[in-house]
């Protein structure tokens, strides 16, 4: 294990030639926004965020992101307002676009470096106004407790996560971030150790220190604010994903766990996917994608109801104007009669009701071996695409969130298997009918 360790370690730290390739940029950008600043009493300082200030930037992708920090006492409006025209203005030359999360922030690319300027208030720890307020704190506090040492080996844990699909805190992965990446270390000390101790973790089992009671898989405290539980943002999908590799690489220990594998897919289950496609009006990424996982969700659920089976699900969109709704079914196709269980018959009241509003529509009504009375229903629809294609059409309002509703009232296609989709919306959708790739691990 130490063997590997020590190569991706010299992998995934930049060159000299690439820090001053970095540190130029950085610099430039730097003073383009502090000019702007110059125009503006509401601003009282900019500084560098994220990896890069704190010295865990992989070498192969580094975002530079400046934080414009701007009195307490000021609205959202003008605080949206006014820094996304420093960001335009000072990245103008940079083709510069509005990203979203809880506020809008201003992006552009030099070359393959991102460039994100960010506002957040200044204020004091713990009277946080928005959740980018804590990112200051947490550049002072990472670049204060990280060790040179430490600071590689959030290198390994990035490659490693990046490497198994689970890296990422944007919504569309909802995977682990760089600054949990930096927290896991600095509580474990080195990535050999995070290894060890998350390959016999517990459910619930707190990381960190706290006096409060989370709901989640595994807890993760931020250790600049305790009431805040990081693991929150980490889907339990990857979650699990990251304990069984962990397992999986103390284990074997090799080299594959830093490279991204191919899926083992299997053709024959295209028939049992159902697709929704539809157009969307132009929107953050953050808030489509954010969008149609909900939409999938509940979909999922209608399908559940109406007697078919969801093995697995997935959203996708190419953030432009296409998305789609996928659905592994263990059939597309369901018997057109199905038992309805009802209570037991000694509960009277209970077991009245139930005759009284199914001996009509029944096909058959009986007292089943379980005590309980039995009516044999017959379902309106047996194929999952015109159940879809119905529900949608009459219940938009309960199944579809309200900011796709319009997009769907603008039309829709649905359909089974692979034969409508492009070669990169069947990459999407094959990971529905593939093995999942943590699991080749332990063969």
């Amino acid at each position: 294990m130490k063997q590997i360790i020590s190569k991706i370690s010299k992998e995934s730290s930049p060159s000299n030639i690439i820090q001053k390739s970095k540190q130029e940029i950085a610099n430039i950008i730097y003073e383009l926004v502090e000019k702007e600043i110059q125009k503006y009493s509401e601003v009282t300082k900019i500084e560098f965020g994220g990896s890069y200030a704190k010295g865990t930037w992989l070498s192969k992708n580094a975002d530079i992101d400046i934080f414009i920090k701007f009195k307490k006492n000021i609205s959202e409006e003008k605080l949206e307002s006014i820094s996304k025209k420093i960001g335009f203005a000072s990245l103008k030359k940079y083709s510069p676009y509005v990203r979203y999360s809880q506020h809008p922030y201003v992006e552009a690319r030099i070359k393959d470096t991102k460039i994100n300027i960010v506002p957040c208030y200044d204020v004091k720890m713990g009277e946080w106004k928005s959740a980018a307020d804590r990112s200051p704190y947490h550049t002072e506090y990472m670049k204060k407790s990280l060790t040179p040492k430490m600071r590689n080996e959030v290198r390994i844990l990035k490659t490693f996560l990046q490497s198994n699909g689970i890296y990422g805190a944007e919504i569309a992965k909802q995977g682990f971030s760089g600054y949990i990446s930096e927290v896991l270390i600095l509580e474990y000390g080195s990535f050999e150790k995070l290894i060890k101790s998350i390959s016999k973790i517990k459910e619930n089992y707190v990381i960190g220190k706290t006096s409060n009671q989370f709901d989640t898989a595994i807890v993760i405290i931020d250790p600049i604010d305790y009431n805040r539980n990081l693991a929150a943002a980490i889907s339990n999908k990857n979650i699990v994903k990251f304990i069984l590799i962990c397992r999986s690489f103390k284990e074997k220990p090799s080299n594959e766990f830093f490279k991204i594998k191919k899926l083992k897919k299997s053709n024959k289950f295209w028939k049992n996917l159902l697709i929704i496609k539809f157009e969307f009006k132009a929107r953050s990424p953050d808030i489509i994608w954010g969008q149609i996982k909900r939409a999938t969700t509940s979909l999922a659920k209608q399908l559940e109801l109406e007697g078919f089976t969801v093995l697995r699900s997935k959203s996708y969109t190419d953030e432009q104007k296409e998305a789609y709704l996928m659905f592994f079914l263990e059939s597309t196709q369901i018997n057109q009669i199905y038992q309805k269980k009802g209570p037991k018959i000694f509960r009277e009241d209970s077991t009245k009701s139930f005759v009284s509003k199914n001996l009509k529509n029944a096909e058959l009504i009986w007292i089943g071996n379980e005590l309980k009375i039995i009516a044999l229903e017959k379902r309106k629809h047996t194929e999952a695409i015109s159940f879809m294609n119905e529900f949608l059409k009459k219940n938009l309002n309960s199944g579809i969130p309200k900011g796709l509703q319009r997009d769907f009232k603008q039309g829709f296609k649905i359909f089974v298997g692979n034969k409508n989709l492009r070669k990169s919306i069947k990459e999407e959708a094959s990971e529905l009918i593939s093995v999942d790739d943590t699991l080749i691990h332990f063969n």
